[in-house]
């Protein structure tokens, strides 16, 4: 391979390199703080925050340009500037020489309009740096704090609770169901809490196993996970959400303070409170579609469903979904629902309402019959109505919390000590090495950049162990430097001139090199598909550190001798206090 093109191999990766960094860089060293902690939310906070601070900052514009119609835009503004051109182009209208915060505005139809310009910018921006985190390289909990959680789900108790109404050879799948549940249902009750981005598994048989970095107060973790299945039937008052509702379009989250409660709740009737109405977007995410004025007395707990299927109306053949009620909650609902005809009726699962149907008539027998749905959301609210019935207990097994000033100490340690080694090897390769020395130095420092590059690249998180294995492989890496510079002085104590010296030196070395990091890379695959937790972070980080110092050692190293050789003319080797 001649120079040119490992030249533009090198580059080639070093750019590629950078645009799987990028994202970390982004996160960790160009977001503040503050934002951080808003894309970590959940996504309905981050789309109330977008909408307050859309509207704050729609708002702010509007009353500069009462204050100055005829003032040219200021640069803070230049985005909706550009905007603004492109709605007048859209529409055929020449745009004016200058452009005036009334040329701004008369862009747009309404304020509602001109309103969702800042509402999606501010949106785009936090989805923008919620999506680097997404790719950045993640900090285990022995570096950024945490909680670590087992829970045990009792599933035999739920079998044994419902008799003989599970049939024997249907226990298994029952079990991978109610499971199933149990970590969508624990997945939901978490993300509302906005806690950064858990990790939620299910863990053998019947565990679950919990990761939440970040601090966390375990008492209140506690109650999430140990939370009911919190699902029950709330009466609609119609006139309340109408009246609700035509406030909210004027002042929209205005109307909500930071946690989501009414600010003024005077505005409802003192028996109701307003919840979100919810559905399940593309991504299976609740999505928030509107709200509705529920009365606070619960018609009919969740715990009255026995099971839940979906169906077809016999007559139009469109999607229903049945559910089947236990003796008491069938005597509950014939006489709520008799006494409530034509209103409507809520179905709210962990303060969400997932769906509300109007009552038609009296519903005795047990058993209910829900219509006017897609197959889709039938099937989202079968999976509602079912976790009330599976009712599946959930115990903390093991808990682990790592304060996040241990964890900051943890990282202070862990980069020392990658400075520290990686200057001792420096000074050692300079000192023994001399010029040819520089060579392991560069080779050294994209090593790192590498390995952090494909780290972030995987979305891989960073962990003490990890950083161990970083440590090692600069110890490591820098040994098939040692191999090539060594072959080199062979050749030169036998009179070859620097640049045959070089190239034999390099060919005589590969296969020793390819040998040795071989066989570490199949260890520590091995390593990495048996072993679990602060072993499989040592091996996966060794293997990437392996694989980058084999390119920096083979590409780069060469490179720079070569460059040496035909660039600057250089006749000798500058590599051994022996050798002239």
């Amino acid at each position: 391979m001649n120079k040119r093109t490992r030249f533009v191999i090198i580059l080639a990766v070093l750019a590629v390199c950078l645009a799987f960094l990028w994202p970390t860089i982004s996160w960790y060293w160009r977001t503040p703080k503050e934002d951080q902690a808003i894309a970590l939310s959940s996504l309905e906070k981050i789309r109330d925050y977008a909408e307050a601070e859309g509207r704050k900052a729609s708002d702010e514009f509007i009353a500069k340009a009462k204050e100055a119609p005829d003032a040219l835009v200021a640069d803070e503004y230049s985005w909706l500037k550009k905007s603004a051109v492109k709605k007048y182009k859209k529409i055929g209208q020449k745009v004016p020489s200058k452009v005036t915060n009334t040329v701004i505005l008369n862009a747009y139809d309404d304020a509602k309009e001109f309103r969702e310009e800042f509402i999606s910018r501010e949106r785009e921006k936090i989805l923008k740096e919620k999506k680097n985190y997404t790719n950045s390289v993640k900090l285990g909990l022995d570096l950024s704090g945490g909680m670590n959680i087992i829970v045990k789900a009792d599933l035999d108790a739920t079998i044994a609770s419902l008799g003989d109404s599970i049939a024997t050879d249907n226990v298994e799948q029952f079990k991978k169901d109610a499971m199933a549940q149990a970590v969508e249902t624990l997945s939901s009750r978490i993300d509302k809490f906005g806690l950064s981005e858990p990790v939620i598994r299910q863990q053998g048989e019947d565990r679950i196993y919990i990761e939440m970095p970040g601090a966390a107060e375990a008492d209140s973790i506690n109650t999430i996970i140990m939370g009911k299945g919190i699902l029950n039937f709330r009466l609609v008052d119609d006139a309340a959400t109408s009246a609700f509702n035509q406030r909210y379009s004027r002042d929209g989250q205005l109307l909500f303070d930071a946690n989501g409660k009414l600010l003024d709740p005077s505005i409802i009737p003192s028996d109701c409170e307003v919840m979100g109405l919810y559905t399940k977007d593309d991504y299976g995410i609740d999505e928030r579609i509107g709200y509705l004025v529920v009365k606070k007395a619960i018609a009919l707990e969740g715990q009255h469903i026995q099971s839940a299927e979906v169906g077809s109306d016999g007559l139009t053949n469109r999607p229903e979904v049945d559910f089947v009620l236990d003796g008491e909650g069938a005597e509950i609902f014939a006489k709520f629902t008799g006494s409530h005809k034509g209103e409507n009726l809520a179905i709210v699962s962990d303060n969400k309402i997932k769906s509300y149907a109007r009552i038609n008539d009296a519903i005795t027998g047990g058993r209910v019959a829900i219509t006017g749905f897609g197959l889709e959301e039938a099937q989202n609210l079968q999976k509602v109505l079912q976790s009330a019935s599976l009712n599946v207990p959930l115990s903390v097994e093991s808990q682990q919390v790592v304060g996040a000033s241990l964890g900051q100490e943890a990282i202070r340690q862990g980069i020392k000590a990658i400075i520290i080694g990686l200057a001792l090897i420096m000074v050692f390769m300079l000192v023994y090495y001399k010029g040819a020395g520089w060579n392991a130095v560069v080779a050294q420092v994209l090593n790192l950049y590498m390995m952090f590059s494909i780290l972030s690249a995987f979305n891989l998180t960073l962990s003490l162990s990890s950083i161990a294995g970083m440590i090692l492989t600069i110890g490591m890496a820098v040994d098939a430097n040692v191999i090539i510079f060594e072959r080199i002085k062979e050749e030169l104590a036998l009179g070859k001139s620097r640049a045959a010296a070089v190239s034999t030196g390099f060919s005589n070395a590969f296969w020793a090199i390819m040998d040795s990091n071989i066989t570490t890379f199949i260890a520590a695959i091995f390593l990495s598909m048996l072993g679990s937790g602060t072993i499989q972070g040592f091996a996966v980080s060794l293997a990437i550190g392996v694989i980058s110092s084999v390119f920096t050692a083979l590409f780069v190293s060469r490179l720079m001798f070569d460059f040496g050789t035909d660039v600057l003319k250089s006749q000798k080797v500058s590599i051994s206090w022996r050798v002239k």
